[in-house]
């Protein structure tokens, strides 16, 4: 969620929004400060509300964070296909830039757990599910266009594109990036083709 809707939602939150606010408060500390300073005060104060709201509803750091990593996943692995399920490989990646543009503190909370990470091992538990929530969905997209779902082309295609996440958060390379996606859907489509020609896949 963008910085502008961050404060949008703090206006007025209505019973159940609540907690999604204090969530994108946190995504937007980590993304803008980063992990370190992930404290109940500082998203309280990007929120617009009292702290002790904040440990009301989490209850304990760990917790707040394992929320916000979870918004910020639900935000950002729709943007796997524009048509999911539906077998489309052109759909693949499709709104990606558009995703990135419209929700980019939540592509650098992720980044921000990921560097984190190296420095601290218990966040590895975290990073893990980053990357399998996103696997699991390109996975899922693959094996219904056809393709055999192999994890190694899953982990291929998925770490091309978050490097591609990676350089337009950082330099801004929105037209660069969306020409290399069209690059990497011709790849895939080449894939489809070879598998296609050899015959179908033992399973």
């Amino acid at each position: 969620m963008s910085t502008a809707k961050v404060h949008a939602a703090r206006l007025a939150p209505r019973y159940g929004e609540g907690r999604a606010a204090l969530m994108a408060a946190a995504v937007q500390v980590v993304a803008e400060h980063g992990l370190r300073n992930l404290t109940y005060r500082a998203v309280a104060r990007a929120a617009g509300v009292a702290h002790g709201l904040v440990s009301h509803h989490f209850g304990s750091r760990d917790a707040l964070l394992e929320a916000a990593l979870q918004f910020s996943l639900e935000n950002s692995v729709t943007s796997i296909s524009t048509r999911p399920g539906s077998g489309d490989l052109d759909a693949i990646f499709d709104g990606l830039v558009t995703m990135i543009e419209n929700n980019p503190d939540d592509q650098a909370f992720q980044f921000e757990l990921l560097l984190e990470s190296r420095r601290r091992p218990e966040l590895r538990a975290y990073v893990e599910s980053i990357y399998q929530e996103y696997i699991d969905a390109l996975q899922f997209e693959l094996d219904c266009a056809g393709i055999d779902p192999d994890p190694a082309l899953s982990h291929l295609i998925y770490t091309a594109a978050d490097g591609l996440v990676f350089q337009q958060i950082t330099i801004g390379t929105p037209e660069l990036t969306e020409r290399a996606l069209t690059h990497l859907r011709r790849l895939l489509q080449g894939h489809k083709s070879e598998g296609a020609a050899a015959g179908p896949v033992k399973r």
